[in-house]
């Protein structure tokens, strides 16, 4: 078969994980373009990362907790359009729920640290960069200078602590976008640093050479792959329990005959 559909401009991190997790997934979702319904854990998450962004937009001396709950207003009208709402069947009582989190988030995070005292040079800053014909392209949540001179990549996060036996997954995605910084910036981040804002915990990583380089060319192989399997017109499945426990596809998979496991 061939695609009516032309190949993505470029790859993400999230979409390199949706190919490296399924190809098949990655086909649905970038080649065909099949929308995922959101969720309620989605909605959340883009919930609170309005509010941190347009957060960091202002001057160092406004970035105050009551600044932030100001926010929670606009992120309604912005984030929770009516096809989210309808997406995740809102009611009253979940958009009480999700604001009631939200407010939580906000005071923790405040316990995390003083936003008037961090020195963001980039906030939802948009990365492309080509490395060995291989087009790539991210959004980092923030990019801060720290008192050393040295670039950290910071990445809020909404959901679960993540187990720490799995930190090579757990960075992934951030240390690609340590190698976007190195490409475009001329310079390569020192730390990751992940907030884990519902928990009001953060976990960090030292930035190698050996690491961006490996995700670098990692991107690469699996671009190549990508290309690949676009002229083939097919992109294989490779179910699994893990992978297809929250895929957005899983039913259209049965639908053409995967096997997809149950649960």
């Amino acid at each position: 078969m061939s695609f009516e559909q032309s190949l993505p401009k470029s790859l993400s991190p999230s979409r390199l994980a949706d190919f490296k997790a399924c190809p098949r997934r990655y086909q649905h979702a970038s080649i065909e373009r099949i929308s995922q319904p959101a969720t309620y854990a989605t909605a959340k998450g883009r919930f609170a990362h309005y509010i941190f962004e347009h957060l960091f937009l202002l001057p160092n001396e406004e970035r105050t907790a009551q600044k932030a709950r100001e926010l929670v207003d606009p992120a309604i009208e912005a984030i929770l359009t009516d096809s989210v709402r309808n997406e995740i069947a809102m009611d009253l009582a979940m958009l009480d729920r999700m604001v009631d989190e939200t407010r939580d988030i906000i005071t923790k995070y405040f316990e995390m640290e003083d936003p008037r005292e961090v020195n963001a040079e980039g906030v939802e800053l948009r990365l492309g960069v080509n490395v060995d014909d291989t087009p790539l392209f991210g959004i980092l949540d923030r990019l801060d200078r720290d008192q050393e001179g040295n670039l950290i990549i910071v990445d809020y996060k909404t959901g679960g602590m993540p187990n720490r036996n799995y930190d090579a997954q757990t960075f992934a995605n951030t240390e690609l976008y340590a190698a976007l910084c190195r490409e475009k910036l001329g310079e390569t981040p020192t730390k990751i640093r992940l907030l884990y804002v519902a928990h009001g915990e953060s976990i960090e990583r030292n930035v190698t050479d050996v690491v961006v380089k490996a995700r670098a060319s990692n991107a690469v192989d699996a671009w190549q792959r990508i290309k690949r399997y676009y002229e083939e017109g097919d992109f294989p499945a490779t179910p699994s329990t893990n992978t297809c426990r929250f895929c957005a596809y899983k039913d259209l998979c049965r639908a053409n005959g995967v096997p997809v496991p149950s649960g």
